[in-house]
């Protein structure tokens, strides 16, 4: 059966992260994704270390099942050319800063009148309208100007950001959605459109129950570590070797944790009921620890697990993709690349029954498919 997504035609115009990983979800469904890299290439071609024999490691890492050339959109001929590739494309997708394609003729109603089934997606710092629009898109600000920050981490440490770049990650796989119902809309419609979505809105969307609480109350919430706003106990627990993660989403999980782990004060009107819990979180959590600090992680894992109370281990890398489930669901992969050799990445995390996800190609060669795409549009000449 062909891929789900195999009659696509998508020009990439994106660096870094943001647009990369937007177009590898649509190429990892068979879309033909041509990367189109200014001269000297994507930007992450040169961040390192670690390097795998020259090549970027970020960059691998969400350039795969995609095919590279080089254009100069700042010149004519570059214009030219890309016009000519629009024309007989599906999509195009770019995160330059709101109004450089313009300047170029290269923006959607430009490309439009000359293929209106085309669809633009175009992935910015905060939006291609308002007064922020010209800011610059980096995670890291969209992070902390989306109220993130302010509420991730704990009151007694300086202001955490997450562990990686969820903005960037967040704003692709939004504009990865766009594109999904703008091609939806175009199967009854005829047309293309254009699709605008930003890293700063990406994580306002998802603030979801936290920007709920807020309009509910007027109170702004408090960075509260592992801790849920609404649940407890729903956190990071201290054992008598390290830390373990107990979720107890209900009064019927509660009461589970209570019989397995013995817990004495499980029926104490402070505790009984989850909102009584939420409110005396600070005591709960400390007279919990004074039991669970008397046994190792792996014993407490061990009862919570019999007992069919939510729990998990806080697990590195190392026990992330040597984890048995992680292996068993293709979630680490490996393809051999022409000059780094095999190299190991992330798998595809949506299973589709019919048409599912492949890893075919290796992240391309600044330049590789130069000769091949220049022929696919009609643009070679001897």
């Amino acid at each position: 059966m062909p891929e789900a997504l195999a009659d696509l035609v998508v020009l990439d115009l994106t660096r870094i992260l943001t647009g990369p990983f937007c177009t590898m979800m649509l190429a990892d469904f068979g879309a033909t994704v041509y990367k189109i890299e200014p001269p000297g290439g994507d930007d992450t071609r040169q961040w390192g270390p670690p390097f795998i024999h020259g090549e970027s490691a970020y960059f691998l890492s969400v350039n795969r099942n995609k095919k590279s050339i080089v254009v100069d959109l700042k010149s004519l001929e570059g214009q030219r050319m890309f016009r000519q590739m629009a024309a007989q494309a599906d999509v195009v997708v770019e995160n330059y800063r709101p109004g450089t394609l313009r300047q170029w003729g290269l923006d959607y109603p430009s490309l439009s009148a000359i293929n209106p089934r085309l669809i633009m997606a175009s992935i910015s710092g905060f939006g291609a309208t308002g007064p922020g629009r010209q800011r610059p898109g980096y995670d890291l600000i969209a992070q902390a100007m989306s109220g993130f920050m302010a509420t991730t981490g704990s009151s007694e440490q300086p202001p955490i950001k997450a562990g990686f770049s969820i903005a960037d990650i967040g704003a692709g796989m939004w504009a990865a959605y766009g594109i999904m119902v703008a091609l939806h809309a175009r199967s009854y419609t005829g047309r293309g459109q254009w699709i605008d979505t930003s890293l700063y809105e990406s994580m306002i969307a998802w603030q979801t129950y936290q920007a709920s609480n807020f309009f509910a109350t007027g109170e702004e919430p408090e960075p509260l570590g592992s801790a849920h706003p609404n649940i407890a106990p729903y956190q990071a627990l201290h054992a008598q070797d390290g830390f373990l993660v107990v979720a107890c989403g209900n009064d019927h999980l509660w009461q589970r944790l209570v019989k397995a782990c013995d817990i004495p004060f499980g029926n104490d009107p402070h505790f009984r009921t989850n909102p009584e819990r939420v409110v005396h979180r600070e005591l709960l959590i400390k007279r919990l620890e004074e039991i669970f600090e008397r046994h190792p992680v792996r014993h407490w894992l061990a009862i919570l697990e019999e007992a069919g109370v939510p729990a998990g281990p806080i697990q590195h890398f190392a026990d992330v993709f040597n984890d048995p489930q992680v292996q068993l669901r293709e979630m680490v992969q490996t393809i051999s690349h022409p000059i780094a050799g095999p190299i190991k990445m992330t798998g595809i995390p949506l299973k589709l029954s019919e048409t599912p996800g492949r890893i075919t190609l290796p992240p391309p060669r600044l330049d590789e498919h130069r000769e091949e795409i220049l022929r696919r549009f009609g643009l070679y000449e001897k």
